[in-house]
């Protein structure tokens, strides 16, 4: 790859609101290819179908409050997938929690329970989600 271009990403967005969901599309579409769900339950469904074409992603953004499946079931979810692939540790999806929750119990659970890799409360502010990604060793 030539210098100064870096690496594409596989990008699963997550969440119910379609405003938030293409505030983060436009925030992340110059980092790769970027796939949307609505809820939990597509979330997943979209993870395990990226890993039966051996295309799994390299990062999720997902809100927590969502209908049919929220976050922090969706993620145990994908965690469960990955674990039953045999990935685990450093080798698991990065994911971002997204939410406008910002008390201790959340994000403790998106950390603990979940397995989040990193949690944002909204309003999203594009500098912070680099940071983050870049936190993360998503983007370098």
């Amino acid at each position: 790859m030539p210098s100064g271009q870096r690496a594409k990403l596989k990008i699963l967005i997550v969440e119910d609101d379609i405003m938030g969901r293409q505030m983060l599309h436009d925030i992340l579409e110059e980092y790769g290819a970027i796939d949307l769900a609505a809820n939990g339950e597509e979330a997943v469904q979209a993870f395990r179908a990226a890993w039966l074409k051996d295309e799994p992603y390299d990062l999720l953004c997902m809100d927590i409050v969502m209908p049919v499946l929220d976050g922090n079931e969706a993620l145990i979810k994908i965690r469960e997938i990955e674990l039953s692939l045999g990935i685990i540790g450093s080798e698991e999806v990065k994911v971002i929690m997204i939410s406008a929750l910002d008390d201790a119990k959340t994000v403790d659970k998106a950390y603990s329970k979940g397995g989040a890799t990193a949690y944002i409360v909204k309003p999203i502010e594009k500098e912070r989600l680099l940071d983050e990604m870049c936190a993360i060793g998503v983007l370098v």
